[in-house]
């Protein structure tokens, strides 16, 4: 008598998709043995199933990890995909399809299966007509013809004859897919999604291909920013329609830590995105930036808070405030003026609203005539377009060291200049902004101090000198800024390109010129986050009625370390400096550099004598009045140390 026995398993896509063919149906329809009861095979395969949904939330957890925005939300516990019982029926299928290990396969059948799917089946298997016949072998292809994606369920069954065994395989047909929808998609068309389906229509769904199209959907979303988005369900109906429901993630609302001093909307109006919108991890790291770029902060932290809402989150912004205010009389002594004394009063963040406002007053104890005013008042936030407005006015008398090419003192005398700027801008874009500046400022030859190499100009010699530099110059400057930097305080990645023209005489004034600057800075990773290369190029031109303080002048720190302030002069400009940036101790942080740059007058190229250059070392130091940094430049007329409260580009 033959002896007939089937073995049937339920095999589950691995993802929470609905086929409408409930599991087992086809094992019940086809008249074979089981020799495992149905319903394990069902607790299995919907254990299966939640384990792949919850597996799902876990990862879209862990995405929104990222290196600068801390992640609270907390991630589900997902149980293992392959259950202890999973784990017994296959050792127990093995162990008895062991029993025909040996036997010669007489025959092998195809029952299920449609002229679309029998040839990958057949390619898929390894078993042949007159092999020996191996358990191990016969495991590997029910589990190689689910892998095709073709079928919602695999098994065989065998007939022991005389002459070995026959071999007969089943599977279930996935259905055919006749369109797909859509739903909880708001940042993509519809049909831009639909697009990205590589499955056909008409065709027998592949759960591989259809797997592959899910992991492009979502890879679009999360290299966009939007890493909550999930599917929420999915499923395929008798008729063939795929239903997808998308979950975007949705930011519910902003809530601020921390700040004691600073107002929450002075916080909010970084943040760059609404509430009830997807939320978007690149542009909380845009508004984190943002507020740490204000500078009344030492520290900003993001964290994401489960919402109210599955699948929402809160926003939360903890800050460590810094003192931005400071109130100081001080003296001290300038190779200049001499004995100074000061009183500074300012705050960038008066009374906690973001606005800045700073007043100093210095007087000379030597130079009777050497005192200065300087008032500055910024309002970041003019209206809901961010128009900021900076009025600044100034009258200062200091003594003026006047250099030529050489680094001889032309003449050392007492200027002053008194004048104001305001100051209006607006961005363009996230990352640009136009800048329109009013300056009214006249320069003033007071007295001759010592007398250089060009002798002393403050009589009849020099008159005409004093006149051609000497007056009041009115202009409009118009500026256009693409900021990029990650940290304009201290930048690692990014960059910062400006172009400004100024136009001397449209108002009136004593000087009628036009003056073109492009300058270009750009910040790489050198090694770890704390290793920077720092680079900027910059070039001017300008022709006009120039003084010789409105003409392009470089030298000095902040322009051509290694020689003295102001030491070139001309109506064109090129300067080009890179910078290796890399820590010391904390706060503390030391700069390689070099300098190349020069000064001329005529045509767009420079001449080779008119470049110089320099290397040198520097340290910056974070203080909690703000960065103070020392170089020490060496070029072709020797090295100079040169301080500056501020820090460099």
């Amino acid at each position: 008598m033959k002896k007939k026995v089937a073995i049937c398993m339920a095999v589950m896509l691995t993802m929470p998709l609905h086929m409408g063919l409930k599991v087992g149906e086809a094992a019940q329809a086809t008249n074979v043995v089981e020799p495992f009861n149905d319903s394990q095979t069902e607790t299995n395969s919907q254990t299966t199933e939640n384990s792949t949904t919850e597996t799902s939330n876990n990862s879209t957890a862990e995405t929104t990890e990222t290196p600068t925005i801390e992640n609270k939300i907390e991630p589900v516990e997902t149980p293992a995909t392959e259950t202890k019982n999973d784990s017994q029926s296959a050792e127990m299928m093995h162990e008895y399809m062991s029993q025909f290990d040996g036997k010669t396969i007489v025959n092998i059948e195809f029952e299920g299966l449609t002229d679309a799917t029998l040839p990958t089946v057949k390619a898929a298997i390894l078993a042949h007509v007159g092999d020996e016949f191996s358990a191990d072998i016969a495991m590997r292809d029910r589990e190689a013809i689910l892998n095709t994606g073709y079928f919602y369920e695999a098994y065989q069954t065998f007939q022991e004859v005389p002459e070995g065994v026959l071999v007969t395989y089943h599977a279930v047909e996935n259905p055919v897919l006749t369109d797909i929808s859509i739903s909880g998609n708001t940042l993509y068309k519809t049909e831009d999604l639909t697009r990205m389906f590589t499955i056909r229509r008409y065709n027998i769904l592949n759960r591989n291909t259809l797997q592959d199209n899910l992991a492009a959907i979502e890879e679009k979303y999360h290299g966009d920013g939007y890493i909550l988005m999930k599917f929420t369900d999915m499923n395929v109906g008798s008729d063939g329609i795929l239903t997808l429901k998308i979950n975007e993630g949705i930011l519910e609302g902003y809530a601020v830590k921390g700040n004691k001093k600073t107002k929450d909307r002075v916080i909010l109006r970084e943040m760059r995105q609404e509430v009830g919108e997807p939320f978007n991890a690149k542009l909380a790291r845009r508004s984190m930036d943002r507020v740490y770029n204000l500078g009344f902060f030492e520290d900003v932290n993001v964290k994401m808070l489960p919402g109210v809402e599955p699948n929402a989150i809160i926003m939360e912004v903890n800050v460590k405030e810094r003192r931005t205010g400071t109130f100081g009389v001080g003296a001290g002594y300038s190779t200049r003026d001499g004995i100074l004394g000061s009183v500074t009063i300012a705050d960038k963040n008066f009374r906690g609203t973001g606005d800045s406002v700073s007043f100093t007053f210095e007087k000379s104890a030597e130079e009777t005539d050497a005192h200065g005013i300087t008032f500055s008042y910024k309002r970041p936030w003019l209206d809901k377009k961010e128009t900021a407005a900076t009025f600044q006015f100034y009258n200062r008398t200091y003594q003026y060291y006047d250099y030529n090419t050489d680094g001889h003192v032309n003449e050392r005398y007492m200027r002053r200049y008194l004048g104001g700027e305001i100051t209006l801008s607006r961005p363009q874009s996230e990352y640009s902004t136009n800048y329109l500046t009013l300056r009214h400022r006249k320069d003033s030859y007071v007295r001759n101090v010592v007398a250089g190499v060009a002798g002393n100009r403050s009589g009849i010699y020099g008159e005409a000198w004093r006149k051609a530099n000497f007056g009041t110059t009115r202009s409009i400057i118009f500026q256009h800024v693409t900021d990029t930097r990650d940290n304009v305080y201290n930048p690692t990645t990014g960059g910062r390109v400006s172009l400004e023209a100024e136009f001397g005489g449209l108002w009136g004034g004593d000087f009628n010129f036009q003056k073109y600057i492009i300058d270009h800075q750009q910040f790489l990773k050198a090694g770890d986050h704390s290793q920077v290369w720092a680079g900027k190029v910059s070039y001017g031109f300008a022709h006009g009625d120039l003084t010789e303080f409105n003409q392009f002048r470089i030298g000095g720190q902040g322009t051509l370390r290694g020689y003295r302030d102001d030491q070139f002069r001309g109506s064109r400009m090129i300067l080009a400096t890179l910078e290796y940036r890399f820590p010391l101790a904390k706060k503390v942080q030391g700069i390689c550099f070099t300098d190349w740059g020069g000064t001329w007058n005529s045509g767009f190229i420079p001449k080779g004598n008119t470049i110089y250059g320099s290397l040198g070392l520097g340290v910056a130091l974070n203080t909690p009045l703000g960065p103070v940094r020392l170089d020490y430049g060496y070029g072709k007329q020797g090295g100079r140390f040169h301080f500056n409260i501020g820090g460099g580009f």
